[in-house]
């Protein structure tokens, strides 16, 4: 009997101390990471710092504290998240759209050149289910993105090219837009109370929130290897505009809440729309410049 109470007080403690751990871990994995540096090596061929920032946004979501965490298990403390898993589905969104136009048109001097087996691996790749968590898992299929853009952008300058015209440009700004006008929508209906439960409010807000993050680091590689164009088409300073709009995109509420204009809560919902449909217009405005002789 002694043992047996010995060992019942054991397993409580244990059990316990489950309970305890459980939500501190979870609570530590839910950091969104930090934005990727740019490529800061002067003489690094044209291209790096794009490529180099596709790879890198993939990374920190895979080296965070919770890894990538959509297709965590129920037994996993970072099951119970919601925004970082939803601030890690809208990186990858814009990363998908970034590879596809890496694959289609910055790599190819014309339609009728190969496709580089590098970049359609990194696209293949990021196509694949972010909540399939084996055969293959999430993190495995994007750390092969990774590889691959790692061994592409180290032969770049040499057996792998990047043109960084007017035209391959605006290919890889409309997709943004298009984006940005999606969840610029969800936002909207978020802040039109009643249109979104309030348990959705944040889910929409921290997607939002992810492609914004994804956005301003490719914007600001962007404007590294494509600055004779920009500087060409007389497009710098809205370039920076659209950088400093994404920016600030990127505040960090305690809550998101969906307060009315003249209550006492903030509606976090508006505020990111307004930054975020700024970086919108002005992107639309740089690819009609772009587009012009």
């Amino acid at each position: 009997m002694r043992r047996f109470l010995l060992n019942k007080r054991l397993l409580s403690g244990i059990a316990g101390a489950i309970v305890l751990a459980w939500p501190l871990v979870a609570f530590l994995q839910s950091g969104k990471p930090e934005l990727p540096p740019l490529h800061e090596e002067p003489q690094a061929p044209v291209g790096v710092p794009t490529v180099e920032m596709i790879e890198r946004l993939m990374v920190v979501q895979l080296e965070s504290a919770g890894g990538w965490v959509p297709n965590d298990l129920p037994l996993s403390p970072s099951y119970v998240l919601d925004n970082l898993p939803n601030f890690q589905l809208g990186v990858l969104q814009v990363v998908r759209h970034a590879s596809r136009v890496l694959r289609d048109n910055l790599t190819r001097q014309r339609t009728s050149d190969a496709v580089h087996s590098d970049t359609d691996t990194a696209y293949s790749a990021y196509a694949n289910d972010p909540y399939r968590w084996a055969f293959p898992s999430a993190e495995g299929a994007f750390s092969r993105g990774n590889a691959a853009l790692e061994h592409f952008h180290g032969e770049l300058g040499a057996a792998a090219n990047f043109y960084p015209r007017a035209d391959n440009l605006v290919q890889l700004l409309e997709p943004f837009v298009s984006e940005l006008g999606a969840v610029t929508t969800l936002l909207l209906e978020a802040g039109d109370s009643g249109k979104v439960s309030w348990f959705d409010i944040d889910d929409n807000f921290y997607y939002a929130q992810g492609v914004g993050f994804a956005l301003l680091g490719l914007v600001q590689a962007m404007q590294q290897d494509f600055r004779r164009v920009l500087e060409d088409k007389n497009a710098v300073e809205i370039t920076g505009l659209i950088v400093a709009s994404l920016r600030e995109s990127q505040f960090e509420p305690w809550i998101v809440t969906n307060g009315s204009k003249g209550g006492l809560l903030a509606n976090h919902s508006s505020n990111l729309k307004a930054f975020l449909d700024d970086a919108r217009q002005k992107m639309n405005s740089l690819i009609t410049i772009l587009k012009q002789g």
